[in-house]
């Protein structure tokens, strides 16, 4: 039987935390992007919506193995 890891809830609170931080920040600019064309800001907000994601993998996997990288 496997112990639970330290790095999981550890790993589970970063998530909420990079979630919580890229929130506020597209939060704020989003004065100054409703100024913009619409199809300029579906295309921020598509971006914005996508890129949190990335620093999600290796998040999960260090949560996982504990390595950061392969």
């Amino acid at each position: 039987m496997n112990n639970p890891s330290w790095r999981k809830p550890i790993g589970t609170i970063l998530i909420l935390l990079l979630t919580l931080v890229w929130v506020v920040l597209v939060a704020s600019l989003s004065s100054m992007v409703s100024t913009w064309h619409i199809a300029a800001q579906s295309a921020f907000y598509l971006v914005a919506g996508i890129i949190w994601i990335l620093p999600l993998k290796p998040l999960l996997r260090w949560m996982e193995i504990g390595k950061w990288r392969e």
